[in-house]
């Protein structure tokens, strides 16, 4: 089971090692989409969580008793076709080639290898990619 959650981490938590006890503890997998962590500040980190059910969610349990806020994502990226020209400059920095260009050059969106990076968002020049939140 996979589970994308945002984490922030209260300045006094930041030291934790979050991942390895993660794994270690729980094996659980965290793939780290996001990350903005740094000493005596509140930090956010955004990771999709892999692992057994049970396991995940007495993950999910602990963050949260150890004083970690755990919030759900569901954001996505949402593509406006009727603004899009096509040019595929947001090919060039997706990480997992959900944003591809067909042989007629016109953009091609693989939601379910999206990762919600966001690097497309800033790269668009017209604006075209946005996320639901």
């Amino acid at each position: 089971m996979k589970q994308r959650v945002t984490l922030t981490f209260p300045r006094q938590l930041v030291q934790i090692p979050i991942t390895y006890r993660l794994a270690k503890d729980f094996n659980i997998a965290a793939n780290i989409i996001r990350a903005q962590v740094a000493p005596n500040q509140v930090g956010k980190l955004v990771v999709e969580l892999a692992g057994d059910m049970d396991q995940l969610a007495a993950a999910l349990e602990w963050l949260t008793e150890s004083g970690i806020e755990v919030a759900h994502s569901s954001r996505e990226i949402l593509i406006d076709t009727e603004l899009c020209i096509d040019c595929g400059l947001c090919t060039g920095v997706c990480p997992t080639q959900a944003l591809t260009l067909d042989r007629e050059f016109r953009l091609n969106f693989t939601r379910t290898r999206c990762i919600v990076c966001e690097q497309c968002i800033p790269t668009c020049p017209v604006v075209a990619i946005t996320t639901n939140f």
